[in-house]
């Protein structure tokens, strides 16, 4: 019977999944001082994003053949370390795709209409005039840029195209014509899109060329009065250079799903700004999402475990031809 440790505690409606050849060990096992202590003798791992997946971790298992994320990113698994010790590394890029590009849309839609001013305001109460004061803005005409044409950006650009919007995209590893196809006008440089858009969205993956992608030079091209949305990793985005760029005046609001800490601390600066929407890291945590993420790494688990090769494979040195 193959021992399959839990970061987060496994939901009664998925136990089945184990199809009796596994049990699930995991958070109520532990002791309080040792969060890990019941992860020796476990066959794989299901990961969410909480902790630090490195070689002392994989170490305390050496019985362990996989990690399997509920998620896409895998910014918290030490690829190398874990190929280096021939443990397999799955995510699901699928699950989770359409509920953070409808979030991102929400982002979109609630930056610049600027809802987080308006709701400030009507709690503060007193005489206003918000038809004279209020800035909103329509998305028709509007330009999006989005940075990251993956399975969600790609997601982002059709459902801005139907909102009228003009699209243009930056993705290096993604060949033009395949961003043409989209409908999307092709963006040579990442300056260039920053540079046209009205709002920019990001979707792309933390690696160490991309974290702090977005800093001060970068902002500093974007468009005066511009938006920022950064529903992907919070270490994309330098917060400090944002801060100053919103209050310089210089971007007009920002929406937030994830930063670089988290979760932030309550007197974060950019959380107490009327000219921020933020959510805590819950794009892709809808209730179908996380069906089919609980589903998708539960799966491949059980499929590596099984000799089977699984179809989200992230490191495929570590599987034998």
């Amino acid at each position: 019977m193959y021992h399959i440790w839990f970061e987060r505690q496994l939901p009664s409606q998925y136990s089945s999944l184990l199809n009796g050849v596994a049990v699930a060990v995991g958070p109520a096992s532990a002791t309080p001082s040792d969060p890990l202590s019941a992860l020796p003798g476990s066959h794989a791992i299901i990961a969410s994003a909480r902790i630090r997946y490195n070689g002392e971790v994989m170490d305390r298992a050496p019985t362990l053949r996989v990690i399997s994320r509920t998620g896409i990113g895998v910014d918290n698994i030490s690829i190398p370390e874990a190929t280096a010790r021939g443990i397999a590394i799955c995510n699901a890029p699928d699950a989770p795709s359409l509920s953070t590009a409808e979030h991102t849309i929400t982002l979109i839609l609630s930056t610049v209409k600027h809802l987080r001013q308006c709701e400030a305001s009507l709690r503060r109460g007193g005489q206003v005039d918000y038809f004279t004061q209020y800035q909103g803005v329509d998305l028709q005409g509007l330009c999006l840029g989005i940075i990251g044409l993956g399975r969600i950006g790609r997601r982002v650009a059709k459902f801005a195209l139907a909102l009228d919007m003009k699209v243009i995209g930056f993705d290096p590893y993604l060949p033009p014509e395949q961003i043409t196809a989209l409908g999307v006008e092709l963006a040579p440089t990442l300056e260039a899109a920053l540079s046209q858009a009205d709002v920019i969205s990001l979707h792309l993956p933390l690696m160490p060329d991309t974290k702090h992608l977005i800093n001060a030079e970068r902002l500093a091209c974007m468009k005066p009065g511009a938006y920022l949305v950064n529903a992907a990793r919070g270490g994309l985005v330098d917060e400090a250079a944002l801060l100053h760029a919103l209050d310089s005046g210089h971007l007009n609001g920002a929406g937030l799903d994830v930063f670089e800490k988290e979760p932030p601390s309550p007197d974060h600066p950019l959380l107490n700004r009327d000219n921020v929407i933020a959510t805590p890291h819950i794009a892709g945590a809808t209730l179908a999402s996380k069906d089919r993420l609980w589903r998708a790494a539960i799966a491949q688990a059980l499929q590596v475990l099984n000799g089977e090769r699984p179809p989200h494979l992230v490191n495929p040195e570590v599987w034998p031809d």
